[in-house]
């Protein structure tokens, strides 16, 4: 698996987690039971922390980064990613904190600080400023995000359902690096 140590951390993966071989992370980054990063993925964690929740997919070419402590910002912009979360293809996040049960659209952007409770959906190549708390049972979509609705009943499902698709999907690679 590509694990690069960064300084004195390096990342920490549980049970039952796959890591694409062209996917690189790096640094203090923990991955939670069950989660899985695909393709040409990057989760760097050197600057500050990178934690990704129970059951949770970061999918092809997403890119995943922090933003460091300082004199203002004691914390800086950890990247928390909370469980059973769907991230599409070719998202930026960027030291944001994503609820339980989300799903972020393909190619969007998500910036430093911004809170994404859970059960939020994010369309498709929508950017999130940075500051903006999401609120749970909601789309947004657009750039700059806008709250469009609330989630439907299938909708809501579907969060939960995708992450559950995920953790098949990488069961099965897995099990066949193990053949």
């Amino acid at each position: 698996m590509p694990l690069s140590p960064y300084l004195s951390t390096r990342p920490t993966l549980s049970e039952g987690v796959f890591v694409h071989e062209s996917a690189h992370v790096i640094g203090d980054v923990t991955l939670g039971p069950d989660s899985s990063v695909w393709c040409n993925t990057v989760l760097r964690g050197d600057v500050n922390r990178i934690v990704i929740g129970t059951a949770s997919n970061i999918q092809d070419f997403t890119m995943g980064h922090v933003s460091h402590k300082h004199p203002k910002k004691p914390d800086g912009s950890p990247l928390i990613i909370g469980d059973h979360v769907t991230i599409g293809h070719s998202v930026i996040l960027h030291g944001c904190r994503i609820g339980n049960e989300c799903l972020v659209g393909m190619g969007s952007i998500v910036m430093d600080d911004v809170v994404v409770e859970d059960r939020v959906m994010i369309g498709a190549g929508s950017l999130v400023s940075p500051d903006k708390t999401l609120k749970s049972g909601h789309l947004y979509m657009g750039r700059p995000a806008v709250q469009v609705r609330p989630l439907n009943d299938n909708e809501l499902a579907f969060l939960r359902y995708s992450a559950e698709h995920y953790v098949k999907v990488k069961n099965n690679y897995l099990a066949e690096s193990k053949a």
